[in-house]
């Protein structure tokens, strides 16, 4: 059990910290020095994909659900 709570407390900390990073990092670009080199922000995780494989994956899990109740009352 405890190694179960540790997995799940590890992805969702993880999940958490880029997400926090993501939101407060707003500067698209930043420069640095004298040399005035830009760089260049990028995202740690593309949110719109994290976002479409949530919807898929409750998709996937309510249909599942709906197909084991059928066959639970059946």
């Amino acid at each position: 059990m405890r190694v179960l709570f540790g997995i799940i407390l590890g992805v969702v900390l993880t999940v958490g910290v880029a997400f926090v990073s993501d939101s407060l990092t707003t500067d698209p670009a930043t420069t640095t020095g004298s040399n005035s080199a830009t760089i260049a922000y990028r995202p740690m995780v593309n949110w719109d994909v994290v976002g479409d494989n949530m919807r898929i994956a409750q998709e996937r899990v309510r249909a599942a659900w709906i197909k084991l109740s059928h066959k639970v009352t059946s």
